[in-house]
């Protein structure tokens, strides 16, 4: 990792702004290799620097998997939104963390967050079709054709010029299925089926490419690993 100026660093990842680091160094919370800092411009590497006895947080960017909770929504205007499940500081870090797409207030499953901008345009890009894999329930019983017509790569939804690309749908029950779609379209899943004449009454997103939740509860997270982040970057770390 370069090295960076101190007082930039700082600020970058959420702490406090430029200006208020000569008040973090004069009290000396801030160490580097060890020893009080005095210089807000000095030039340090990351790894090199405690705040309150601390390594810094994440200063080679977030990269989070999230179990999202139903009744919240991936906005940052909105309430109540996933973010108050994670430290305030991630909200102030330049870039601000923010969900690889969203799903909405009444969807649960899995999320990805980042403050990566070219990871973040690479997962959502309509090129990347990344396979995303939802557990369906519905209100009216299957009528037989659904996995037909969803891998027919002619299914339209309402409002939209182009049909929808194939997908994979998978009953397993009388209204319950799993669906894997390989792009991300506002609303889609209910909209799939509302436009087959039925209603989603509960969705799930078990899985996101490669990823699933294991054993993360609701509004637990965790950091990706090394090889799960190359997985989405097709092979190669951030």
């Amino acid at each position: 990792m370069s090295a960076r100026r101190l007082d930039q660093l700082l600020s970058s990842l959420g702490y406090c702004s430029r200006s208020e680091v000569k008040h973090l160094l004069r009290e000396e919370r801030v160490l580097v290799d060890g020893a009080p800092a005095r210089n807000p411009a000095q030039k340090v590497n990351p790894d090199a620097v405690r705040l309150d006895g601390e390594p810094l947080d994440h200063p080679e960017g977030l990269y989070v998997l999230f179990h999202k909770p139903l009744g919240y929504v991936c906005s940052h205007r909105d309430s109540p939104n996933i973010y108050r499940f994670f430290p305030e500081r991630w909200l102030l870090r330049k870039p601000a963390i923010s969900t690889v797409g969203r799903l909405d207030k009444d969807t649960s499953g899995i999320l990805l967050l980042t403050d990566d901008g070219l990871l973040l345009h690479r997962l959502t890009s309509p090129k990347y079709h990344l396979p995303r894999v939802y557990d369906v329930t519905l209100a009216e019983p299957l009528r037989g054709d659904e996995a037909q017509v969803i891998g027919s790569g002619t299914l339209m939804l309402e409002d939209d010029d182009k049909p929808c690309l194939p997908a994979q749908w998978q009953p397993t029950g009388a209204r319950v299925g799993r669906l894997t779609l390989h792009e991300g379209r506002y609303h889609q899943v209910r909209r799939m089926f509302a436009a087959l004449g039925n209603h989603v009454s509960a969705l799930h997103r078990s899985a996101f490419g490669p990823l699933t939740l294991g054993e993360l509860a609701p509004g637990e997270y965790r950091d990706l690993r090394d090889d799960e982040l190359a997985l989405l970057n097709g092979g190669h770390a951030p």
